[in-house]
């Protein structure tokens, strides 16, 4: 049987629309905030504070559940990191020290563990998209 592009579309577009989420996740959290704080030290933090990465972290779990809960934990995996990692090489290449590819290898490599820690967590929830007595579970 030949596939070409029309049939291959259907099946990636849960993939590219949960990477255009994390696109836009991180732009909303992350990508406004470029300057990093001189604490009294001297040192220097930043340019993300703490509640940014979790508003990310909070704001991408809704739609790694909602692809992982019906059985699609390939999407679940690669969609997000796929995004997480073209929005940091996006945001971190105008680096003038070439070390931004080991952030941007950090963040893929952080995002692939945790989204498919979370997915195979989903999926392996006794429910199994449907409760007991053989009645779709509501948010499905």
């Amino acid at each position: 049987m030949r596939q070409g592009p029309l049939r291959i579309a259907p099946s990636l577009l849960p993939t590219l629309v949960t990477a255009g989420i994390s696109l836009a996740g991180w732009a909303a959290w992350l990508g406004w905030d470029q300057h990093r704080d001189i604490q009294p030290d001297g040192s220097t933090t930043g340019p993300y504070e703490a509640w940014q990465v979790i508003g990310l972290v909070l704001t991408l779990l809704v739609p790694l559940y909602w692809v992982a809960s019906r059985h699609r934990g390939t999407v679940a995996v690669f969609g997000p990191t796929m995004g997480l990692a073209v929005a940091a090489f996006y945001d971190w290449s105008d680096d003038a020290s070439g070390l931004y590819m080991v952030g941007v290898v950090m963040v893929t490599a952080g995002s692939l563990a945790a989204t498919a820690a979370v997915s195979a967590v989903i999926g392996a929830m006794p429910w199994n998209g449907r409760r007991a007595g053989g009645r779709q579970h509501p948010a499905l």
